[in-house]
């Protein structure tokens, strides 16, 4: 039966049998016990479904996971210890050193250091393009070599709207998937498989958590790109693995599986980086109410760009639920319900001005955090993306008098006051 998004929140990925509990136990534990070596022997040669070790698998995370590929329409999904580990993951899987991966330059500025830096140190090449270019401009960047495409649905925090199919036929012309990191729209108001993408992330401590308890991510796998037709591309899915018996995942676990199953028990296994079981848990108490905190925080963010965008204090407001705005029609073709609770906006004042606004705020917190039930506030130029140049600030869509403003579930009147009287001061 094809169920609903709210109905999934609550029933997708655990179904509990007479007389177990009703909400998803926390298996707490590293190990798992066997009778004989032999039944052990199995899962590690991936033979048979089972745990036996909680950094390659938890029942309670799996059933998290599982919950997730539901909202995402996926098949296959795993869970992280962080949103960054997310994405690595995601690209790391099928791409390593001597290969080469084209982003969006709007993506989150850790994600754009992971990319710039430290997976070319890795020996992961990487070409940023403008995600407004043509096809044509974008196809300039692929190589021969090229892995995987990357981008955000909204990036954070430039806010620009990700052309999800314009990127997947791109990805699909050149041979590779396309990777999107959805955790801003959440599968709430947008599920980015629908229009093409090949793999989602998230960092699942926004909005899916809601409540800045758990730190968590997840890749989700659509199971829909044919990693077949390329084995010269991508070896390590459609060739023997070795360190596992020799299993190629493609032939055991199909196109539903492989991605996943690689992911897990080659990264997983080797890198770490798991989510807990108890943070997993949290994160299913987030899950079931994520559909209704999601369009609260939309309803506060439509109503504050639009409080801001007439204020003769603003110089800019940028929200792509606002008519008028570079991103408002994309909006409308991906995220014609609400986009996400996040807003940018910078002060006539610029810089000086931006940093007077921090000083006096109340409700809104000074925080690196987003999406949150809390109202959140900060000035990326001067923390998150301290690390980046003036020019590929510029690039990102980050100036220096940039505000990000989350909205959270508060009384949308006391969080509009509480912006007026911090601009007045400003």
């Amino acid at each position: 039966m094809n169920q609903n998004l709210e109905t999934l929140c609550i029933q997708a990925g655990y179904a509990p049998g007479n007389g177990e509990p009703r909400q998803i136990p926390i298996v707490q534990s590293t190990t798992f016990k066997y009778a004989t070596s032999e039944d052990m022997g199995k899962l590690f040669d991936l033979e048979a479904s089972g745990y036996f070790y909680s950094r390659l698998a938890n029942p309670t995370c799996d059933a998290v996971a599982a919950k997730i590929a539901a909202l995402e329409g996926g098949t296959a999904a795993m869970l992280t210890g962080s949103g960054q580990a997310a994405s690595f993951y995601a690209i790391f899987n099928i791409a390593g050193c001597g290969d080469h991966v084209v982003a969006s330059t709007a993506i989150y500025g850790g994600t754009y250091n992971l990319l710039a830096v430290t997976m070319k140190r890795m020996g992961v090449d990487v070409t940023f393009v403008d995600p407004d270019a043509s096809e044509e401009e974008l196809s300039r960047a692929f190589r021969e070599n090229t892995k995987a495409m990357f981008g955000e649905t909204i990036a954070n925090p430039a806010l620009n709207v990700l052309d999800i199919e314009k990127f997947a036929r791109v990805a699909h012309a050149h041979g590779v998937p396309l990777i999107v990191d959805n955790t801003f729209a959440t599968p709430v108001n947008c599920r980015p498989m629908e229009w093409g993408a090949d793999i989602v992330t998230h960092s699942t401590t926004k909005y899916m958590d809601g409540h800045g308890a758990a730190l968590g991510g997840v890749v989700v796998d659509s199971g829909k790109f044919d990693w077949t037709k390329y084995p010269d591309k991508f070896p390590g899915l459609c060739t023997p693995d070795e360190s596992y018996h020799g299993v190629t995942y493609t032939q055991r676990f199909g196109l539903a599986g492989a991605f996943i199953t690689k992911c897990t028990a080659q990264l997983m296994r080797d890198l770490g980086s798991v989510q807990s079981p108890q943070n997993a848990f949290y994160l299913n108490l987030g899950l079931e109410s994520l559909p209704f905190r999601v369009r609260q925080h939309c309803a506060n963010a439509q109503a504050i760009a639009e409080f801001l965008s007439t204020h003769p204090k603003v110089a800019w407001v940028k929200y792509c639920g606002l008519k008028g705005d570079k991103y408002y029609d994309l909006a409308q073709k991906y995220l014609p319900n609400g986009s996400c609770g996040v807003i940018s906006f910078g002060l006539k004042g610029g810089r000086k001005a931006a940093e007077s606004f921090m000083k006096h705020l109340q409700l809104g917190a000074i925080e690196t955090h987003v999406a949150d039930s809390r109202t959140c506030c900060l000035h990326p130029a001067s923390t998150t993306h301290r690390q980046m140049t003036d020019g590929e600030l510029e690039a990102a869509g980050v100036g220096a008098d940039l505000i990000r403003l989350s909205c959270g579930l508060e009384n949308t009147q006391d969080l509009i006051a509480d912006l007026a009287q911090a601009i007045e001061k400003a």
